[in-house]
């Protein structure tokens, strides 16, 4: 079989409620380009409204990259001018923004080198699972890029300012046990167990009440918010719904009889 080298995003569904999206360009480490950004925005899209899809998971093809950031070799084109910047910036940061307000869990799996917009796009994902031996960094300072400030902002909550600091302005390579210490890794595992793990961590999370986890991950997103803009009233509907629901029903039965509970979302 010969295999395409062509960059795109691997889009699939399984049979527990998984949804797995791949970044396919291993001629280029799986750095991302215009059009992948644009499939992981359609495929969240048509998730969102899909109640088979329980969880998200995020990775790369193979295990030498989960993604080495944009794909440099089209800056001449993406960047060529401040329209052509302008209209790039605002593919990759509605997409991002996307992936970080999706309401059902999402995870990265990080195997190999995450650079650049690969840690964005870890970043903005509710979970990062990494490989033992993965490297993370942003090598902006490194390209004279400027890096927006929504992904300053993700990233300062997951790690504080003085790590975010260090990232950027280093713009270096760093080993992903020390990226678990600082906290912008959640849980690092031998390469060989990584597909593993991240399968059964997926797998527990679709087996859950889905109205119990929109409505966690809804109040999480709240208090990170800026005080006024949070939506207390909304967090309050989410835990009401679930009280009124089939699968609390569900739930407490599952309990009393000893049984694995079979959740509907609804």
């Amino acid at each position: 079989m010969t295999q395409t080298t062509e960059a795109r995003v691997n889009v699939a569904v399984d049979n527990i409620g998984v949804a797995w999206l791949t970044l396919d360009n291993l001629r280029k480490f799986n750095a991302i380009a215009p059009p992948m950004w644009r499939t992981i925005s359609d495929a969240l899209t048509r998730f969102e409204s899909d109640p088979g899809v329980r969880c998200v998971v995020l990775t790369g093809q193979g295990d030498k990259a989960f993604c080495v950031g944009a794909d440099i070799s089209q800056f001449e084109k993406i960047r060529s001018d401040m329209q052509a910047s302008a209209e790039y910036e605002r593919l990759t940061q509605s997409t991002l923004h996307q992936l970080q307000s999706f309401p059902k869990p999402t995870v990265a799996m990080i195997a190999g080198y995450c650079l650049g917009a690969g840690v964005a796009l870890a970043a903005a994902c509710d979970l990062r699972v990494a490989a033992v031996g993965a490297r993370l960094g942003i090598p902006a300072a490194k390209l004279g890029i400027g890096y927006p400030y929504a992904g300053v902002k993700r990233l300062t909550d997951l790690v504080g300012p003085a790590n975010v600091k260090r990232i950027l302005f280093t713009g270096e390579r760093f080993d992903a046990g020390e990226m678990l210490r600082v906290g912008l890794v959640d849980e690092l595992v031998p390469a060989h167990e990584l597909t593993a793990r991240v399968q059964g961590v997926a797998a527990g999370i679709a087996a859950n009440a889905p109205l119990t986890i929109l409505a966690a991950k809804y109040a999480v997103e709240t208090a990170c918010a800026e005080r006024g803009e949070r939506d207390i009233a909304g967090c309050n509907a989410r835990v009401k719904a679930c009280i009124e629901s089939e699968d609390h029903v569900e739930g407490r039965r599952a309990f009393m009889e000893k049984r694995v509970p079979i959740f509907r979302g609804r």
